[in-house]
């Protein structure tokens, strides 16, 4: 799989990663989607470090706050079957991108040293090799195409309602894990918090960002030896 951003994606996630992504409109949006789309959520991503040399506040700030919204409703499931748990995971609106007419031929204004820039995924693949041995236990096995028994969201939705996964405690266990370094991770962004963030703690936003979103993607990048 080819990851290459169109001058119209990076032209929008230029100007999302400078503050529009902390709008109410685009909060609502994000929440209503578990992110964006599979292609935007890792485009978000790999621009974000990009233009921030590593430097990841925003995406943590959102995947915080979405790992904590999926920890809560693990958290209250009480006596309802699976299925009927799962159906609170679904996603309740589009996402903002692809409804916007963002895609892989999208036009757009963004000056060629940006495009550059904004393709450039050395950046993410220095935080992937650094913290891979913690990312790597959460990736979704339908994603991989492995026998792993983790599920991102929406291949863990598709099972439990087709029946083929009945009991949740793993898949709780793993969410748990992820808003928890996750939150760690981000505080560390706070006065007086840096520099507390370890390893374990940094990949949660990778794994945050596959489970919500599915992990085909980035592990095509990962699996990638050079820079478009």
């Amino acid at each position: 799989m080819h990851f290459l951003l169109s001058n119209g994606e990076i032209h929008f996630l230029w100007w999302f990663i400078q503050g529009s992504i902390m709008s109410p409109s685009a909060r609502d949006r994000l929440w209503n989607a578990w992110g964006m789309c599979e292609r935007h959520t890792w485009a978000f991503i790999s621009v974000e470090a990009a233009f921030r040399q590593g430097y990841m506040h925003g995406p943590s700030i959102l995947y915080e706050d979405l790992m904590d919204r999926a920890q809560a409703l693990f958290a209250v499931r009480g006596p309802l079957k699976p299925w009927r748990t799962m159906r609170r995971f679904r996603e309740k609106g589009p996402c903002l991108m692809c409804e916007d007419g963002y895609g892989s031929h999208s036009k757009g204004m963004a000056r060629a040293e940006i495009v550059q820039k904004g393709r450039d995924l050395s950046e993410l693949r220095t935080l992937a090799l650094e913290t891979a041995p913690h990312w790597q236990k959460a990736i979704c096995g339908r994603c991989a195409g492995d026998d792993s028994a983790e599920r991102c969201r929406r291949h863990l939705i598709e099972e439990v309602t087709l029946g083929k996964i009945r009991n949740l405690s793993g898949h709780t266990e793993l969410v748990n894990n992820i808003a928890r370094h996750l939150r760690v991770y981000s505080r560390s962004f706070r006065y007086g918090y840096h520099g507390t963030a370890t390893a374990e703690d940094r990949a949660a936003l990778i794994s945050a960002v596959g489970w919500c979103s599915g992990w085909k993607i980035f592990l095509s990048i990962f699996k990638t030896p050079t820079t478009p």
